[in-house]
């Protein structure tokens, strides 16, 4: 099936934002694109100065856009980090997922927030203004299951792992790496989840905006079980298209046989909740 990732570029208004989204998705579907996927934070700026201003709760505007537009075009929509969520007095780094029929399939709070300090680089605190989510988030289409996560939590691997064992063979990483982190670990991390696990994995960025206050990397990339780079963006805005091919995947765990080969006697990950 094909799998498109739309690399947004995201202005400071909103309805901007959502219209643009929506536009590229119908041209993703009329192009062939059966699974959809978009950014981290791409219908407003990524600053923890941002997130409450542009927070929503689900469902609202944003999310029934997604709603709209997914079952219009009849596709799959991973609405990347659509929107600081707000529930219960606390606001969540959420992901949507919306099936052929408009219906919410998954809703994905990140689960590891990005708070790190590289000195004289960058300094970013999610925690300031965020809450972390307490589940993984999967759910299945007529190809295959999908795991969800957002940015950060690709660089914990026990996570991709569950989805591995769980069934996933399609890992979909909204998110928005930076100028530091980017070059160095956005490919790496991704053929890492990939490799570990013989599944595909798809990252999707934003677009990059030397403007902004925080400056994405871009470069979405698509990731196949043998660590190959299939399709990957440069810095501006684009869609790419890539064909997941679950008969390549069959093969090369048959022919690499890792999964059945672990010492589920001597180590194991488990699901807590």
């Amino acid at each position: 099936f094909c799998l498109a990732l739309i690399q947004l570029h995201v202005s400071a208004v909103k309805s901007d934002n959502l219209q643009r989204a929506c536009a590229l998705v119908r041209e993703a579907s009329a192009k062939g694109a059966k699974v959809v996927a978009l950014p981290e934070c791409f219908n407003s700026p990524y600053g923890t100065q941002y997130f409450k201003e542009y927070a929503e709760k689900i469902p609202g505007e944003s999310t029934q856009k997604l709603s709209e537009v997914a079952k219009q075009c009849s596709v799959y929509l991973v609405g990347g980090r659509s929107i600081p969520e707000e529930d219960g007095g606390k606001l969540y780094n959420t992901c949507t997922v919306f099936g052929p029929d408009g219906a919410m399939l998954a809703k994905h709070r990140k689960v590891h927030l990005f708070d790190i300090d590289i000195p004289g680089k960058i300094q970013f605190r999610e925690s300031e203004t965020l809450s972390p989510g307490n589940s993984f988030s999967m759910f299945d289409t007529p190809y295959c299951k999908v795991g969800l996560g957002i940015c950060y939590d690709i660089r914990f691997p026990e996570m991709a792992q569950i989805y591995g064992q769980k069934g996933c063979q399609l890992l979909i990483y909204p998110g928005a790496f930076n100028l530091t982190t980017g070059p160095a670990h956005w490919e790496l991390l991704q053929r890492g989840r990939a490799v570990d696990n013989q599944v595909y994995v798809a990252a999707v960025s934003p677009a990059r905006d030397e403007k902004a206050s925080y400056v994405a990397w871009g470069h979405s990339t698509v990731v196949n079980p043998w660590g190959e780079v299939v399709a990957q963006a440069g810095a501006e805005e684009a869609v790419i298209y890539t064909d997941i091919d679950l008969k390549k995947l069959a093969e090369i765990r048959q022919q690499i046989p890792i999964l059945s080969q672990k010492r589920c006697d001597l180590y194991g990950i488990e699901m807590k909740k």
